[in-house]
């Protein structure tokens, strides 16, 4: 049966003695490195062949590294060992979203009919921000298909301010109100 983990126990384990050790910078700068390098598939492939002896691997891996956290470069080694290495990008991304946490930031992906100038994305921030009451970073998307308005998705909340969506709930009024 295949490993499957979603990274969120590393991530969590790495975040706890990055932030013991006053070093969340460092970590994230490392798990960045590393989950590049994932996306390396010939460089996978010789980091998950059996037949190489692990400490190949683990000079490989250094070399690749560079200079990197010596706690990160055992997080690396460990994932290897495991055959998760992998999910290295996983354990960046949940380390991201305990780092924002710490920070008290959510992130949030925006739809918009056009593209919003920096003020305009301070606007729309600020007032997200007073909805979810933490700072919110954005992510920006263009789809003219909205018309109008903007669409956000801030951790599990879906806030639809679109033209589009007014006029469908228009629609549906006046199809309602025919019928009675």
């Amino acid at each position: 049966m295949p490993k499957i983990s979603s990274g969120k126990r590393y991530a969590k384990a790495a975040f706890e003695i990055a932030l013991e050790r006053n070093e969340l910078d460092d970590w994230q700068k490392g798990l960045e490195k590393i989950a590049s390098l994932t996306k390396e598939e010939e460089f996978m492939a010789i980091l998950q062949d059996p037949r190489i002896p692990f400490d190949v691997k683990k000079s490989i891996l250094q070399k690749q590294l560079g200079e990197i956290n010596p706690l990160v470069f055992n997080l690396a080694l460990l994932l290897i060992e495991k055959g998760l290495l992998r999910i290295a990008h996983k354990v960046l991304q949940n380390f991201n979203k305990f780092l924002d946490d710490h920070n008290g930031v959510e992130r949030a992906k925006v739809i918009t009919a056009f593209h919003l100038d920096d003020e305009e994305r301070e606007e729309v921030s600020r007032r997200l921000g007073e909805i979810v009451k933490r700072k919110v970073l954005m992510d920006g998307q263009v789809d003219p298909a909205i018309i109008g308005g903007f669409i956000a998705r801030v951790g599990d909340k879906l806030i639809d301010g679109s033209i589009r969506q007014r006029l469908e709930a228009l629609k549906k009024n006046l199809i309602e109100a025919g019928r009675q």
